[in-house]
């Protein structure tokens, strides 16, 4: 079996303690919050982070150091390997193109995957490197079959406010006071390369039977095949949000008895700054067997 070491960042929702099971290295997000920096799950928890974020803290998002990134693959490098990186999606942050040009004075030796995925679905490509390197594919045909299946997932997300999006320059003041007013909870969508807006709706009882909605939808046309041959697992991420996310879980287990429910996971810190705590997300992945 080729000597083939995975990276990935904590974009994944893959901890530093998991990571340490699986045998990769999970690259922390840097955050500055109030002018500090922190890294996620290194310095700054989850609920260390909601604090935060509750108190109205300024918190944004920031790229890994280049040295943190170079560092690792240096060090790795020394065990005569190659390495699989596998960043979250290019179309949500700049890491991965930086990644990518950092890999061209590595000489082929390290392979920067763009599968345009983030949280839970980004956890899955990791996981299917490890299986595809368990059976001998190398390190070039992983990063091909990961770019070739990017697609082959989808992400719905509810939320339960719209101030954070307000904060984030990602929504008008006027728009956001309009859907305050009237109670507007958005469900949002990530299909590859960014978030995008899928649904307005008045309630998180609607919320949850849109996303619903639009995991039956995916199942039933494009994800279908891969729904026939048993490769299609639906995935729960959360921001703050657990036990929420449980009783979510029964309903999608309810609805879609032939596709496991494999995941329930914090969503990622990344995308938790933009949207805030209370956002319940679901997925449609497909799994390598």
């Amino acid at each position: 079996m080729a000597n083939i070491k995975v990276v990935t960042d904590s974009n994944s929702g893959i901890t530093q303690s998991e990571a340490e099971k699986l045998g990769i290295s999970v690259i922390p997000m840097p955050f500055l919050i109030d002018g500090e920096e922190y890294l996620e799950d290194i310095n700054l928890t989850q609920k260390e982070f909601y604090e935060h974020l509750r108190a109205d803290a300024s918190v944004s998002t920031s790229q890994p150091a280049v040295a943190t990134v170079t560092d690792l693959w240096d060090e790795l490098l020394k065990e005569d390997c190659e390495i699989v990186h596998i960043p979250m999606s290019s179309g949500l942050s700049e890491t991965c193109h930086t990644a990518q040009n950092l890999a061209k004075e590595y000489g082929g030796k390290v392979h920067v995957v763009d599968n345009q995925r983030i949280s839970v679905t980004q956890k899955q490509s990791v996981l299917d490197a490890l299986k595809l390197i368990e059976r001998g594919v190398s390190a070039a045909d992983i990063k091909e079959y990961l770019e070739m299946t990017a697609h082959d997932s989808s992400i719905y997300i509810s939320l339960e406010t719209l101030k954070y999006l307000k904060k984030g320059g990602r929504l008008t003041p006027a728009a956001a006071l309009v859907g305050s007013i009237l109670r507007i909870k958005p469900v949002l969508q990530i299909q590859g390369e960014k978030l995008d807006a899928y649904k307005k709706v008045l309630s998180a009882k609607q919320a949850k039977q849109e996303m619903i909605g639009a995991i039956r939808h995916d199942l039933t046309t494009r994800f279908a095949k891969f729904r026939a041959d048993g490769e299609m697992t639906i995935s729960i991420a959360h921001t703050d949000s657990a036990e929420e996310a449980q009783i979510f879980r029964k309903e999608l287990e309810e609805a879609f008895p032939d596709v496991p429910v494999v995941y329930v996971d914090p969503l990622s810190l990344s995308v938790s700054c933009h949207i805030g705590p209370g956002a319940l997300a679901c997925t449609a992945t497909r799994v390598l067997l």
